[in-house]
């Protein structure tokens, strides 16, 4: 088993973190860490490749925005949704929403989109993406890596017990997924309260329930 996961690694690992990465990617990155901890890859190979797809992943989605948003808005009814919150956030955080955009629970892919349909410079969105995507991708290939070492000082021989330490990073990951969505479902209860009572009270027109619940 170890030696087709070190075989498939050496071929395929650095293209499909790329491209993990390029889509969503702080699990991937995790994953990758811990590997680059166990020998599978160089952790510098780690953290380049993630800065690569998630600058890149972000410099696209920015572009559609600016050359596909309204398009966009049409045809996919999330990002619709989102819009208005997007916007929000834009106005309130500035500058600072296209750092911190790979980091919100939601927004990941929209806001970059959103940011492309607003008059944000280019410029200033690729430099702020870098920086970004450098600080993202350094944080989660460490957290990743530094399992792996912290694994080490309980167990000695880490490669032993390589599938069970790969269990308990991925409840591990699964426990910060799960924290995120009941963090977002907490925030929405305000919504959800007022979309209840306006369906109780009753006469109101669909498109005030429909503005609530882009909310």
């Amino acid at each position: 088993m170890h030696e087709i996961l070190t075989e498939y690694l050496a071929v395929h690992g650095y293209w499909v973190l790329f491209l993990w990465t390029f889509l969503e990617g702080e699990a991937g990155l995790i994953l990758a860490g811990f590997f680059a901890f166990q020998g599978y890859f160089t952790l510098p190979g780690v953290i380049l490749t993630a800065l690569a797809g998630a600058f890149c992943g972000d410099q696209f989605y920015f572009y559609v925005g600016r050359l596909q948003g309204a398009r966009l808005l049409r045809i996919f009814t999330f990002i619709a949704r989102k819009f208005h919150k997007a916007l929000r956030l834009i106005e309130r955080y500035g500058t600072f929403v296209a750092f911190v955009s790979r980091y919100t629970y939601g927004f990941r892919i929209v806001l970059p989109i959103i940011l492309g349909m607003t008059s944000f410079p280019a410029s200033k969105f690729c430099w702020l993406n870098i920086l970004s995507a450098l600080a993202w991708s350094l944080i989660f290939s460490l957290a990743g890596y530094l399992f792996g070492k912290s694994a080490s000082l309980f167990v000695e021989d880490v490669s032993r017990y390589e599938h069970q330490l790969l269990v308990i990073l991925a409840v591990l990951i699964a426990c910060m997924w799960l924290g995120h969505f009941v963090h977002g479902w907490w925030q929405r209860r305000p919504a959800r309260a007022r979309l209840r009572r306006m369906r109780h009270k009753g006469p109101y027109s669909q498109r005030t329930i429909k503005k609530e619940e882009t909310k």
